[in-house]
């Protein structure tokens, strides 16, 4: 990727309206949480968040948190049970994320969701990532601030340690005062436990009155991501196609005649971008026998190809 000179924004209003510049310009900046530095970008821009798979480096696209102000702004995007309402209220602003139904306007970006139909989504405990949302007045992607692997960043030489040069800005904020991820909770369903964070369970289960499912038993939801047919559209795909069969669509990359293609100059972030959008319209097309173009295996190319190994994974 192209070298970027990251700036370093101050803690303040002209620091915030800089930040909220950058994201509606489709670029990346990461803030103090309670909880980690969030790598941040505009959750409804499909360019913005694959530039955020890029910067990490991040080997597959799970899915990613959406911040937001507050929860009446949460319900604009996701579907709220009992439970949920209970755990939102009792704990946001807080480091508590949960994995909800979205709604079918939510307009926010199929890299952001994994192509699912669940959004994960919390409300930050910190002044500053508040203020800056409600400026932004936007739903915002944010995974932690660092190279994917490594560990997480609690303040912004953490930050600039690891991205310098591969984002577009830092607000500097302090040290983060949790330093420990967000709890992530599914209440689609029962609630279950996805994600051990900065609120304990056992706290979680007070104010449900009972115990959360474990994450681990095969009779409860997985976390988004884990399971390969939610990648998959209906036709049978076939990998690193140089020919098109009869019968088939063809889903292109690069300078080929394609029915579809994920970028035709062949770069790799468009690419990123379109995929899972790309997966949907097969299945409008109604493609029966799915043939892919090869796709380089190197920077987001990694991420692509995994999740296109598990779309032609066998079905059960």
């Amino acid at each position: 990727m192209n070298e970027t000179k990251t700036l370093r924004l101050n803690a303040d209003a002209a620091g915030i309206a800089q930040a909220v510049d950058i994201w509606q310009h489709g670029g990346l900046v990461a803030l103090p949480t309670e909880t980690v530095y969030g790598l941040a970008a505009d959750a409804r821009d499909d360019t913005a968040v694959a530039r955020i798979y890029e910067a990490k480096g991040r080997p597959s696209f799970n899915p990613l948190i959406v911040h937001v102000p507050d929860m009446a702004a949460a319900m604009t995007y996701c579907d709220f049970n009992d439970d949920a309402r209970m755990l939102a209220q009792a704990f946001w602003p807080g480091a508590l994320t949960l994995v909800l139904p979205i709604k079918p306007d939510a307009g926010v970006s199929k890299l952001v969701t994994a192509g699912l139909s669940t959004l994960a989504i919390r409300v930050p405990d910190h002044a500053l990532a508040r203020d800056a949302l409600t400026a932004f007045g936007g739903p915002i992607a944010a995974p932690s601030a660092n190279p994917s692997g490594r560990i997480s960043p609690t303040t912004a030489d953490h930050v600039m340690a690891g991205l310098e040069g591969r984002i577009d800005a830092v607000i500097d904020g302090g040290a983060c005062p949790v330093g420990v991820e967000s709890t992530i909770v599914s209440c689609v369903g029962e609630p279950v436990l996805l994600r051990a964070g900065g609120v304990p369970a056992e706290a979680l289960a007070a104010c449900l009155g009972r115990p959360l499912l474990q994450s681990d038993d095969p009779n409860t939801p997985q976390s988004p991501g884990q399971l390969a047919s939610h990648y998959a559209p209906v036709g049978a795909v076939r990998l690193n196609a140089t020919d098109v069969r009869e019968g088939e669509t063809l889903l292109g990359f690069g300078n080929v005649a394609a029915d579809l293609n994920l970028s035709k100059s062949g770069d790799l972030v468009e690419a990123a971008a379109r995929l899972f959008d790309c997966l949907h319209q097969l299945d409008q097309m109604g493609a029966a026998r799915i043939a892919v173009s090869p796709i380089p295996n190197t920077g987001l190319g990694a991420a692509i190809n995994d999740r296109l190994q598990r779309a032609a994974a066998p079905r059960d």
